[in-house]
Formats: structure tokens, sequence, C-alpha cells
């Protein structure tokens, strides 16, 4: 575990200072410095834009990874990685046709509750290809176990450039059709700078001598194209369904609860970084006991952190809410039920990267993708009977019902469960952090009711980990940091 918790470690900060530059903008800016209705359509276009990417990126994220580390020759490397560079524009040169063909038709249905929506279909599609361009990138620089600066990109770059053009826009010194506009260049200059990283590290040497294992990479490609779209469905569909049934000014509501219980997830994404390379080398070397030991450490190692983080946001959410306009404060069942999904997420540790690089992927893409449908179903019938709880609710069952397919799938063919003694005792240790903080209140501003909350749980919590080593890996991590102190 020396380079997961090494890299996860910085991949963490990173994404912690992007989620803190992200709440800055969610929370606050967007909520004071655009309206309501144009919030609304920013988080719909990225939600959208999201939805799309897996179909760009054909799938060559999850595929570079997994079979990267299979060749063991710069020649045949090198044609595994020009196929990966071309792979995407079988989907993005008919996508982009049909998108400039059918712009009316396709901005008619997406604005049919709401007109905002109609003029910006082209946005949709350039962020789409950026987020696709990207991810293939941020995938070539994790085969070299380089993933800090791709985390860097990913989590930080255009949310800083939303702060910029959200600071310009409130001093009028932009309009907001140019930050409709330069929002979609800040996605296409990420996309660019990830490409001069990611060459910068390996140097493509075009080959079209593609390697003769062509045809096993191409099936996973298309199935995985299946499984990442699966995915983002269950993660972003409920934001673009919204715009279909209610008034775009909640979307804004509902992605401002949505980010908060988002925070939960922040430890898994870090991690699994590069616990997805790692994966997918044990078991390209079929190494079974370092498998499990994997699978059960992380989990651990998650469902602590994600744990602790969700009681935090629930025994805060008062407080946080009390910070806000009048119109967002509604979402606390949203927050409670997106965070549950997000914990349980966390609690199967490395379980996708386990999944998506064994040889029975192709089993699991297809209860995805029918998971996807079910989602969609979802939705369909709980938003129009209860609105943004009802995305809410959806998007926990979705989740909840996916993963226990995964981990009892994971169970009949491996023989492993992410769960062990230590994983009751963190379900003991956040009941009684719940109990014993749920009735504490300070008669204070809200911010400061927080700071000495989160101070008070976090210093219980951290003690009783340390005293009680609930996971080594963590107990090393905190003896070695108070020894440098």
């Amino acid at each position: 575990m020396g380079i997961v918790l090494k890299q996860s470690l910085n991949n963490t900060i990173i994404t912690y200072i992007g989620f803190g530059i992200g709440a800055i903008n969610l929370l606050f800016l967007y909520t004071s410095f655009m309206t309501d209705a144009y919030y609304g359509l920013v988080q719909f276009i990225l939600s959208a834009a999201t939805i799309l990417m897996p179909l760009l990126a054909f799938g060559v994220p999850n595929t570079m990874v997994k079979f990267y580390s299979s060749f063991k020759d710069d020649k045949t490397q090198d044609a595994f990685l020009t196929a990966m560079l071309l792979l995407p524009l079988l989907l993005v040169v008919p996508i982009a046709a049909v998108s400039y063909w059918a712009n009316d038709t396709i901005g008619s249905f997406l604005s049919r509750e709401n007109d905002l929506v109609k003029g910006y279909v082209g946005h949709i599609f350039l962020v789409g290809i950026a987020m696709a361009y990207f991810e293939v990138f941020y995938a070539w620089t994790r085969v070299q176990m380089k993933s800090v600066f791709g985390n860097f990109m990913k989590e930080i770059f255009c949310r800083i450039g939303q702060t910029i053009l959200l600071v310009l826009l409130y001093y009028e010194l932009i309009g907001i059709t140019f930050f409709m506009n330069a929002l979609v260049g800040f996605y296409l200059a990420r996309a660019l700078i990830m490409k001069l990283y990611a060459f910068y590290l390996r140097m493509p040497k075009l080959t079209f001598s593609f390697p003769a294992e062509m045809g096993k990479i191409g099936t996973y490609t298309l199935l995985i194209i299946l499984g990442g779209s699966t995915a983002i469905v269950l993660l972003e569909v409920d934001k673009v369904m919204l715009n279909q049934y209610i008034k775009i000014e909640n979307v804004a509501y509902y992605s401002v609860a949505g980010f908060m219980a988002a925070t939960v997830a922040v430890p898994s994404r870090a991690m699994n970084q590069i616990m997805y390379p790692l994966t997918a080398k044990l078991l390209n070397e079929n190494d079974a006991a370092g498998l499990k030991k994997l699978y059960q450490k992380s989990s651990l190692t998650l469902f602590l952190i994600a744990g602790f983080l969700f009681v935090l946001l629930l025994l805060n959410l008062n407080e946080i809410y009390a910070l806000l306009p009048a119109a967002y404060r509604g979402g606390v069942l949203i927050v409670f039920w997106i965070g549950m999904a997000k914990v349980t997420d966390a609690v199967l540790g490395n379980i996708n990267s386990i999944l998506f690089n064994s040889n029975y992927y192709r089993a699991v893409l297809f209860m995805g993708v029918g998971l996807a449908l079910l989602t969609i179903g979802f939705n369909l019938w709980l938003i129009p009977t209860y609105g943004l709880n009802g995305a809410a609710i959806a998007s926990f069952f979705a989740f909840f019902t996916y993963n226990l397919i995964k981990l009892i799938f994971v169970y009949r063919k491996y023989r492993m469960l992410p769960f062990s003694t230590a994983t009751a005792k963190v379900l003991v240790l956040l009941g009684g952090m719940v109990a014993v903080f749920y009735f504490v209140q300070f008669p204070f501003h809200p911010i400061v009711s927080i700071v000495l909350k989160t101070g008070l749980m976090s210093g219980l919590y951290v003690w009783v980990l340390y005293r009680f080593t609930v996971s080594e890996d963590l107990s090393s991590l905190l003896k070695n940091l108070l020894k440098r102190t």
C-alpha cells in the first residue's frame, strides 16, 4: 500500500482543494452572482456533457489501463497507444455530424420544459468531447503511474476558471453569453494541456501495425462504453431528467445539495486514481492473495474516511444551510440519500477496478446497462411524484441495487468480501459519533459552530483510530505524522 497511500494522499489533498474551490463556486458565487435559472443551465450542460463523455471516449481510458501493462516492449506499446488515440474518432465524428445537422431537433426536445436550454446543444457536445479526450490523456499518464498532475487538472483547473468567470460576471466585465462560451473554452484548454503532459511523459510513435490482441481489445472497448455509460448515468441522469419535468432553477437547488453529498466520495475518487492500475496489475499477474488484501484494505480505509465525512456533513447541515440563500435550503433529504449512496460505494473499496479489469467484465457491464435503465425508470416515476427528493431517492436505490449485485458477483467469482471485523467496529464508531454529537449545538455564528463541532468530532475520531488501531494503514500514517510534529 506504500505507493497507494503516497499518491492517494497527494490526490486527496488536491481533490479536497478542488472541492474547496468548487464549494465556494457552487455554494456562494453561483448562488450570489448568477440567476438561479442560468445556474441551473450551467449544471444541466455539464451533466449532459458528462453523460455524453463515455460514448465519445469510446471506452479508451479503461481499456488503456487494463491492457497497457500486458505489453512488454516499446513496439507493441506504441501500436497499442496509437489505436487508443484513434478509436474515439469512431464515435466523435458521427456524433458531431448528428449534433450539427439535428441541432434544432435536439434543442427542441431538451427545451420542452425550459426554453433557456435550446441554444446550448453545441456547448454540450464541445464540453463532452473535451471531457472525453481529457480522460484519454489522463489514462495515458496513469499507466505511467503518474496521476497527481492529471488529478490537479481534473479537480482544480476548470473550477478556478469558473471562479474567475463568476467574478468577472459579478463586476459586469463580461456578459452571460461570454461566460457560457468561456466555460467551454476552459474544458477544451484542459484537454489540450493534459495532452501535452501525457506526450511529455511518453511521446507517441504512430504505427498502424496494431497488436495481435486487437480483436480482444476492441471487444472490451465496445463493452466498456456500456460500463462507463452506466456509471455516468447513475451519477448524472437525475439532473438531466429534472430539466424535462420542472423549472431549471430546481437543477441549481439540487446541484447544491448533491455537491455537498459528493464530498463524501472524494477519498474514493482520489484513491481510485492509483488503485485502478494496481488492481489491473494484480489481475494480470493472477495474484489472488494480493488482490484480496488490496480489496479489504481499500474498503476499510474508504469506509473510515467516507463514513466520517458523511456523519460530519449531516451533523453540520443546519449550519451550512444557514449560510445559503433561502431558496437553496430545502435539500436535507437530498443530501442524506445521495450521501448514503456515496457511502455504499466507498465501503466496497476497489470493487469497480476489480470488475472492469477482470475476465468477467461482460456480465457486469450488461447488468449495469439494465440498472441504468432501472435508474431512468425510477426517475420517471419518482421525479413527477416527489420532485427533487424523488430524484435523490431514485439515485440511492439505483446505486444500492447496483452495488449489491457487484458485491455478490465478486464473491461468487473470487470468493472474497471487502468486509472484516474492523468494518463492524467502524460502523459502531460512526453510530457512537452520531449519538454523542447529535444534540451538540453552539449558540454562535454558523461558521464558528461548524468549526467547533468539526474540530471536536475530528479530534475524538482520530484519537479512537490512533488508540485502538482500527486500521493498520491509517494508524501507521497517523503515527508517522505525529513523529514529524
